[in-house]
């Protein structure tokens, strides 16, 4: 039989009117935090190539090896922070908090760490490690705290707010090298600050339970005692539809949730679908070299071609989130994954402006309808309690895969050139997108 895609028991009251519709004030304090945090996070990132090459004299060769072997244990280090999300409630607001104050302590590292390879070092690997531990717990506090059916609207908006924070980093970055005649110094105790101020906006105005639920209105009549008032409805399964009801003993202890949310077939097809296609991604440095050898940018004008796809992100984050609640997360995530297909076909004609221009809007529309949307199609098939730990597995898998796919389309790069390894990746993005199709669970499902 088909269930409803709502999530909501038949027999709930109705939901008062405009409730639902909302983005709940917990999104809304997580977004202002991403933003803030990416402001400190994206000045440090436009000006780092700077200062470590021509500023510290590192070869390109030592710091794409420092930046490429802090990016995979970011990967690793996402398990333990959604493990440690989920030992209690409460316990996500905690471990996110320190991800996010690491990072900001990490800038004081840069600015103490002078010319040392081994501060710079360990510096650049306190932040990897920072957002590694409150990836996880941070989007499981967008699911706890929204309901099912606006998932992918929720997703959309701190999905925007963060690609904000992105777009204004090196924007000030520049205006704060500018004020102080190219002071790297400063720019590191600028981001400090302004990471600090993102640790604030999250103590002050998150909740440490974003699950609990809001104060109930006295009841007038007796509560049936055959019923208990804690027993979870209908669970929604991975695509936003209801699911059989967890009987008295779908509540284990935080290892057991974990173990048993990762061990649930939909959320295991999700997994492997979105692990083949990040497989099958290439690195969008590499898309941005091939248009900047098509173009043939400065080096100066190189760093604006993220701005573009980051500009498009923005705008198209939460109208992709709402069509993602209305049709269906499994379809727009399959349609993202089409665009930057398209992308790659793209840079395969002759390039020039409008090869650019439609390359970077087919890269933001490809994040815009996969980053969020995949974690609101994936949240639903895992239970509260190890929901930290299921979107960490997840998001693991999925970057590992994505380092595999960009080590690969270096190699074929290398071995084969840049057109013959586009044509490759093309080839295999295609086939993934068709086995995806077959790998997702459907909008719909049966028990």
């Amino acid at each position: 039989m088909y269930l409803a895609t709502t999530g909501r028991r038949p027999d709930a009251p109705p939901r008062p009117a405009g409730v639902g519709r909302r983005v709940p004030g917990t999104v809304v304090a997580l977004g202002a935090v991403s933003l803030v945090t990416d402001v400190s996070s994206e000045m440090v990132t436009a000006v780092l190539p700077l200062y470590l090459v021509l500023g510290l004299g590192l070869s390109p060769l030592q710091f794409g090896f420092l930046d490429g072997l802090f990016n995979g244990a970011t990967a690793l280090v996402r398990l333990l922070g959604g493990r440690l999300a989920d030992r209690g409630a409460g316990r996500h607001r905690t471990v996110a908090g320190a991800g996010y104050l690491l990072s900001a302590l990490s800038r004081l590292g840069l600015l103490m760490a002078g010319g040392a390879a081994g501060g710079i070092a360990a510096a650049l690997a306190a932040d990897r490690l920072g957002k590694g531990v409150r990836t996880a717990p941070r989007d499981a506090m967008i699911t706890l705290s929204a309901p099912p059916e606006t998932l992918g609207r929720a997703f959309g908006v701190h999905r925007a707010m963060d690609t904000t924070g992105a777009l204004l980093g090196p924007l000030v970055a520049f205006v704060v090298l500018w004020a102080t005649a190219d002071a790297y110094d400063a720019v590191f105790v600028v981001s400090f600050a302004t990471g600090l101020l993102g640790v604030v906006v999250l103590g002050l105005f998150v909740p440490a339970d974003p699950s609990a639920p809001p104060p109930r209105a006295a009841s007038t009549g007796p509560v049936p005692s055959a019923v208990p008032a804690a027993l979870p409805s209908a669970a929604p399964t991975a695509d936003g539809s209801a699911a059989p009801a967890a009987g008295p003993n779908a509540a284990p202890g935080p290892a057991g949730t974990a173990a048993r949310s990762t061990a649930d077939p939909a959320f295991r097809r999700v997994v492997a679908a979105a692990a083949l296609l990040g497989a099958a991604t290439v690195g969008d440095s590499f898309l941005y070299l091939l248009l900047q050898r098509g173009l043939d940018l400065s080096a100066a004008l190189f760093p604006l071609l993220p701005l573009g796809a980051a500009a498009c992100y923005l705008l198209l984050a939460v109208p992709a989130g709402r069509i993602a609640d209305r049709a269906g997360r499994r379809i727009p995530f399959l349609f993202g994954h089409g665009a930057l297909l398209a992308a790659y076909l793209t840079l395969l004609v002759p390039s020039g402006l409008p090869t650019a221009v439609l390359v970077l809007v087919l890269l933001g529309v490809f994040y815009a309808a996969t980053d969020g949307v995949l974690m609101a199609l994936a949240a639903p098939a895992l239970p509260a309690a190890g929901r930290a730990s299921g979107l960490a597995v997840l998001q693991t898998g999925q970057a590992l895969a994505r380092l595999v796919g960009a080590a690969g389309f270096g190699a074929a790069w290398t071995w084969w050139g840049p057109r013959p390894a586009l044509v490759a990746a093309a080839l295999a993005l295609a086939a993934a997108l068709t086995a995806a199709w077959r790998i997702l669970p459907g909008r719909k499902a049966c028990r």
